[in-house]
């Protein structure tokens, strides 16, 4: 298939401005910059860049964001019966999975997706993609507590630190922070905030990356756009 119908298809550009791009030196393949008009790829074999982010021209790979709601578990089945991520997917032809997990009241964004390569890099902790969460705990909220989770703090499997931390809200005896982290370990966010005195009564994952879940309904997916996925490909290197 030429490259400029291949854009197209990927929804990068129209096949004009796609000859655009390529005539300007924007696009490269498998790691070499393409100039030649009409020039035949493979979208199953070849890696494709534009402007230095990777664009998904296969049309089996899925991408999606879920607003995972509280009660829900992060499993494909559940042997108890209870509510799972693929109570939600049981229609779709795909073999999807998710990306890392939320515990069952932990509510917010997830990602699904069938590129296996792209979720191993997501989800190991060498790459250290960044994670946002909302976080209603009990105030006051001392000044110092930003200080100490950056500096780090030692839980029962080891030391563990933020990369930000700031209050957003204070209404009576409560307040709503923010924490982002790159951490991946079972209930960090919890024990992170248990452990300096403000367990967690109230949690939500907000951004993976540059993805944000935005005003998402509770419980809906929706397809990343090419700018979303994109990023994460940039985060993990690829």
């Amino acid at each position: 298939m030429r490259l400029q119908k291949v854009l197209s298809r990927a929804g990068i550009a129209s096949r004009r401005a796609a000859e655009e791009l390529i005539a300007e030196g924007r696009v490269s393949i498998d790691g070499k910059v393409v100039t030649e008009m009409g020039r035949r790829v493979d979208p199953a074999t070849v890696t494709i860049h534009v402007d230095g982010t990777r664009v998904v021209v296969r049309d089996d790979l899925e991408y999606l964001a879920l607003n995972k709601p509280v009660g829900m578990h992060s499993t494909m089945s559940d042997d108890m019966g209870r509510p799972c991520i693929g109570d939600l997917i049981t229609s779709r032809s795909e073999r999807l999975f998710h990306v890392g997990r939320l515990d069952a009241e932990t509510e917010g964004l997830l990602l699904l997706t069938n590129d296996g390569d792209l979720a191993h890099r997501l989800m190991h902790p060498s790459y250290e993609v960044s994670k946002t969460y909302l976080a209603e705990v009990p105030a006051p909220i001392a000044k110092d507590v930003s200080k100490t989770l950056k500096a780090g703090v030692e839980l029962e499997d080891g030391p563990a630190s933020v990369d930000s931390f700031r209050v957003l809200e204070s209404y009576g005896s409560k307040a709503m922070v923010e924490v982002v982290l790159h951490e991946g370990r079972k209930h960090i966010v919890r024990r992170l905030l248990d452990h300096i005195g403000h367990p967690v009564e109230r949690l939500v994952r907000t951004s993976i990356g540059e993805v944000k879940l935005g005003d998402q309904r509770p419980g809906s997916m929706r397809r990343l756009n090419h700018p979303e996925i994109g990023s994460l490909y940039r985060a993990v290197g690829l």
